[in-house]
């Protein structure tokens, strides 16, 4: 079964070249979080493909190792940049990771210092992103950014975007709230669902129960064919709970889906969006 990894950070031992932000940047515990290190954890589990993400929280708007990485990686991996919409200089970096580093993702946050979807400067990078034939990993973590991110959802209706965690639903007093707008976007056919929250989310540990009829219901809503798994490699920094093994596991055993619907979610719409060569 192919099985592509849609979501991982990664951050480079070498901090003379690439450096860190000043302020305390979240550190991975164990290990690296490298592109090498990914590299070998994946293909220990049978991961065919990764789409790698820039790590914001160690590294600001800084892109270089995801440029780099994605340059040098293009067989098996797909860079994913983040820039601010604030910035507007934004549009003219993400034209130049596409062109010159073959990026294929923009993960787009809220303009206006995080706030809103809708804002002037988070346009101008989706449409660069339709004007270069980038997808879009959207950040939308806040029951309160919905109403903004729809109005790029219908504006940019061509552009494929993926659902960064289902905004981050887990269990507690919003859960019901965020499961409800997660299945009623699910109208927006151009949005495709990453099932990666139950190792974010989870309160239990292997195999995260507690949001097995969440991520069954986002599957059914949404259909296989729409939704996708990610790792969130590193995981002893992002998914303490849970490791790598144990997050696949759940895919490949745990939850009860028949074999059609868990080569889709595992690998099959990860290669339509961004690995067609595979």
């Amino acid at each position: 079964m192919l099985i592509i990894d849609c979501h991982a950070h990664i951050t480079s031992p070498d901090e003379e070249r690439y450096p860190p932000r000043p302020n305390n940047p979240l550190r991975v515990p164990e290990g690296t979080g490298s592109l090498d290190e990914l590299r070998r954890t994946s293909l220990a589990h049978g991961v065919s493909a990764v789409r790698a993400v820039h790590t914001v929280s160690f590294y600001d708007y800084d892109n270089r190792y995801l440029c780099d990485a994605a340059k040098l990686n293009p067989s098996w991996m797909a860079g994913v940049c983040t820039l601010e919409p604030d910035d507007p200089h934004s549009p003219g970096l993400l034209e130049e990771y596409v062109r010159e580093y073959g990026v294929k993702t923009l993960r787009s946050t809220p303009g206006n210092r995080r706030t809103t979807f809708d804002h002037d400067g988070v346009r101008k990078l989706w449409r660069t992103c339709a004007d270069v034939g980038a997808s879009v990993d959207i950040f939308l973590m806040r029951l309160e950014w919905v109403e903004s991110a729809e109005k790029l959802l219908k504006e940019f209706s061509d552009i494929t975007v993926g659902f960064c965690h289902c905004m981050d639903l887990k269990p507690g007093p919003q859960y019901d709230a965020v499961l409800r707008e997660v299945l009623r976007l699910s109208k927006y056919e151009n949005l495709y669902a990453k099932v990666d929250f139950i190792s974010t989310g989870t309160e239990q540990g292997y195999p995260g129960s507690d949001l097995h009829a969440a991520a069954l219901k986002i599957i059914d809503t949404y259909g296989p064919e729409r939704c996708v798994w990610g790792s969130n490699f590193p995981n002893s920094l992002w998914t303490p709970k849970l490791t790598y093994s144990e997050h696949l596991r759940i895919f490949t055993e745990a939850l009860p889906l028949s074999d059609e619907a868990r080569a889709q979610v595992l690998g099959e719409t990860a290669r339509r969006l961004w690995f067609p060569q595979l």
